[in-house]
């Protein structure tokens, strides 16, 4: 299963998410309308990710909770289908009949449930800020709204990094064990061997396709580490129309226009049908690929070559939100703390490939790592994440990108940098609005 049809399972549409959020409830989204540490005690329900490692997880979890707290029991289930998990949830929000827990909660999706009322501010918990920040370190801050609180824990990360077939880099006589891709001129020179030696008929095949979430798995992850962790927004002001992102799309713009990363869109998984000898993903795919294709990792390229401990990628992460629509929020604040202690994330880590967003992860797991080497580098890559901006018209922000993106970078249609600039200009007025 391709990362993005997995992706796509789980992610919302535009217009979607516009449609839930358009109808939200008259909660004040400054408080997220929730009774945060004055919430009761008593029974709750959560949801958890219908992915079948996280549903063993989640089922141990809620055994070993309710085991041990008989007045305040778990009822929990998969997220119900839907066209999107976020579509589902902002529905469930609007309808006022959300569980108190959700551990499938896509960041992008955040500030419109908070404007839509339908979170609890878990700055509102005595110690809410305090555990979520010691907890996660200097990444937290990545995830408080733009009142300086926090609507969602950071939870598990994805770390994105580039995947190679080792077999076909021998093909193509090029080093499978020392793989020559750490700036953009070497990895365009290995793509170009890769291709016209034969030994891959597409050198990597990101998704072409013009969802607004494909960027976190072309764009972003290298202008994360051409820049050293620098998110899509600061400050309410677009940063990618600078050299730097300029430099990425014209790394991307080389592929294309050489035929090097095909515009047509793959059915299926084309690093494992042998269709791409690279690929942008993370450490889900090791369980994924398995023993089917003999595969290496390393950091995505820089123009210059940052050092692999120094570069940074997109997070890919999924979050835990608590809603307003919780009758006992203080045991469900107690819940998502027992989730997400060393134990469970230790368990969590165990059972799904996972990364807990978790200060010091190599050094909190050493045995689960030493265990199971083909996770370090990830475990290592978990540390120096970049996540997509916690900011108001999220899903507008990154369509209004990829637009650009699609029509300048992959079609190669219009001047690159206009296009960028004018995609700049766009963003910097939706991040304006309310």
């Amino acid at each position: 299963m391709q990362r993005r049809t997995r992706v796509i399972a789980g992610a919302l549409t535009a217009a979607g998410l516009l449609a839930v959020t358009a109808c939200g409830g008259d909660d004040d989204p400054s408080t997220g309308g929730g009774e945060g540490a004055d919430g009761g005690r008593g029974d709750i329900t959560i949801w958890y990710s219908n992915n079948e490692a996280e549903v063993a997880w989640g089922e141990q979890m809620v055994e070993a909770w309710n085991a041990e707290h008989p007045d305040e029991q778990i009822e929990a289930q998969e997220i119900p289908a839907g066209a999107s998990s976020e579509e589902v949830i902002g529905a469930a929000i609007t309808a006022g009949n959300a569980p108190c827990l959700i551990f499938n909660t896509a960041p992008v999706a955040v500030p419109d449930f908070e404007r839509q009322g339908g979170l609890v501010s878990l700055s509102s918990f005595d110690d809410g800020d305090s555990y979520i920040q010691e907890r996660s370190g200097d990444v937290a801050e990545q995830y408080q709204s733009e009142n300086g609180e926090y609507f969602q824990l950071p939870w598990k990360s994805n770390p994105v990094m580039i995947f190679y077939n080792k077999d076909m880099f021998a093909a193509a006589g090029l080093d499978p064990e020392n793989p020559p891709l750490s700036t953009y001129d070497e990895f365009l020179e290995t793509a170009r061997t890769l291709v016209s030696s034969g030994a891959a008929p597409q050198a990597i095949w990101p998704a072409p396709t013009s969802e607004f979430f494909q960027s976190w798995f072309d764009f972003y992850p290298l202008y994360a580490a051409e820049t050293g962790g620098t998110p899509l927004i600061e400050e309410g002001e677009a940063t990618f129309a600078d050299d730097a992102g300029t430099g990425v799309a014209e790394f991307w713009k080389t592929l294309y226009d050489e035929g090097l990363a095909s515009r047509e869109a793959y059915q299926g998984d084309s690093f494992a049908d042998g269709q791409a000898a690279m690929a942008i993903v993370g450490p889900w795919a090791i369980a994924v690929y398995g023993e089917n294709v003999n595969w290496g990792a390393v950091p995505v390229p820089t123009s210059a070559g940052t050092p692999a401990e120094e570069t940074y990628t997109f997070s890919d992460a999924k979050n835990i939100g608590l809603y307003t629509s919780c009758e006992n929020q203080a045991t469900a604040w107690d819940v998502l703390k027992f989730a997400t202690s060393e134990e469970q994330d230790g368990l969590l880590l165990e059972m799904t490939g996972q990364m807990p967003i978790r200060q010091d992860l190599p050094g909190t797991y050493p045995d689960y790592f030493a265990a199971n080497p083909a996770y370090e580098v990830f475990g290592d890559q978990a540390g120096r994440t970049v996540e997509v901006p916690n900011v108001n018209n999220s899903v507008a922000i990154w369509q209004a990108f990829r637009d650009a993106w699609s029509q300048s970078v992959i079609f190669g249609e219009g001047d690159l940098q206009e296009s960028l600039q004018g995609a700049a200009d766009e963003i910097d007025g939706l991040a304006g609005q309310s």
